[in-house]
C-alpha cells in the first residue's frame, strides 16, 4: 500500500497557511468556518477540554457516527479498522491478552479485536456517550455479545477505576491527536500502573517536525521527542514505530513499555512451569467489571 504523504514542517496554525489552503481547496472553506463557528460556541460554554470535545462528539455523531471518528465512508471506516487490527496482532497482540481501548468510538477497529480476543478480554473506554450507544449497536451488527465486551464511558485519563497490572496491550487510535500535552501526560503517569508484566502501550499522534501547534482545540501536533520524553519522565520506555510510517494513515505512532518489561506482552501458553509457578504464588487477577 503506498504511504500517506504529510508536510510535517508545515504549521497550520499560521495565517498564512490557511489562506494558501484555501486557495487550494476552495471547497473545504465552508466547513472549516462552521467548525470555527462551533469551536468559538463551545469554548465559552466549556472550558476544560474533555467536555468542550465531548460535546464536539455529541455534535459530530448526531450526523453520522462514522464521520465522527473520521472515517468519511463506512468503506473507510473498514479499512481503517483493519489497518489498525492487522497492525496490532502482528505486533504482540494475542488472542488470550486482555486489552484496554482508549477513545475505542464506535469500534471501527474494537468490533475486530472483540471478535478476535477471548471473551470479555476487551475493555472499551470513551469519553462520549453518544458515541458509545453506537459502539453498542456496532456490537449487534457484528453478533458479539457473546464475547462479553466492557464498554464503559470515562471523563479522564486516570485509569483509576481499572485494576493493576491487569492489561497487556492498551492501545490509543487518534486519540492524542486531540489532546493538550496535559491529558497526554495524565495518561502517562498512569498507564504504567495497569500494564501487566511485559504490557505494552501503543498510540498515534499528529506529528510536526516543525514548531508544536494545535488547530482550533480540536487537533494538536507534536514532535516525537516531546512525547517520548514525557514517557521516560514517568519511568515508562518510549519507542517511534517506523514501521507504522509505511501504512497509508497521517498519523506516526509509539510504543510505550515498562522497563523492566520487554517491548511486547508475553504469550502466556509458552510460559511454561515457569508461569505456572507464578500463577501459584501471586493472587489471581481481580475480574473487571462493568
Amino acid at each position: 500500500m503506498p504511504t500517506t504523504r504529510r508536510n510535517l514542517t508545515v504549521n497550520r496554525a499560521r495565517l498564512a497557511h490557511k489562506i494558501g489552503y484555501a486557495l487550494r481547496h476552495p471547497g473545504r472553506v465552508t466547513p472549516y468556518l462552521r467548525r470555527t463557528g462551533r469551536d468559538a460556541w463551545l469554548r465559552l460554554k466549556h472550558r476544560d477540554h474533555v467536555a468542550y470535545y465531548r460535546a464536539v462528539m455529541a455534535s459530530d455523531a448526531a450526523r453520522d457516527p462514522k464521520a465522527a471518528v473520521g472515517s468519511r465512508s463506512h468503506e473507510r471506516w473498514l479499512a481503517l479498522g483493519q489497518m489498525q487490527f492487522d497492525y496490532l496482532t502482528s505486533h504482540g497482540l494475542r488472542p488470550e491478552h486482555r486489552m484496554l481501548d482508549i477513545g475505542c468510538g464506535n469500534l471501527r477497529a474494537g468490533w475486530r479485536f472483540i471478535q478476535y480476543l477471548e471473551p470479555g478480554n476487551y475493555y472499551g473506554i470513551d469519553i462520549s456517550p453518544d458515541i458509545l450507544i453506537s459502539a453498542k449497536q456496532t456490537v449487534v451488527t457484528y453478533e458479539l455479545q457473546e464475547k462479553l465486551p466492557h464498554l464503559t464511558i470515562t471523563r479522564d485519563l486516570t485509569l483509576d477505576f481499572l485494576p493493576s497490572g491487569h492489561f497487556d496491550v492498551v492501545h490509543a487510535h487518534s486519540v492524542f491527536s486531540h489532546s493538550p500535552i496535559g491529558i497526554i501526560e495524565e495518561c502517562m503517569a498512569h498507564v504504567g500502573r495497569i500494564l501487566a508484566p511485559g504490557g505494552f502501550f501503543d498510540f498515534t499522534f499528529d506529528r510536526t517536525e516543525g514548531a508544536e501547534h494545535q488547530v482550533l482545540r480540536e487537533d494538536f501536533y507534536y514532535r516525537t521527542e516531546t512525547l517520548i520524553s514525557l514517557a521516560e519522565r514517568h519511568g515508562l520506555r518510549a519507542r517511534f514505530m517506523d514501521d507504522w510510517e509505511k501504512l497509508p494513515h497521517g498519523q506516526s505512532k509509539i510504543r510505550v513499555s515498562a522497563p523492566e518489561g520487554p517491548d511486547g506482552p508475553e504469550d502466556r501458553r509458552d510460559r511454561g512451569d515457569r508461569g505456572d509457578q507464578e500463577e501459584k504464588n501471586s493472587p489471581e487477577r481481580p475480574p473487571l467489571r462493568r
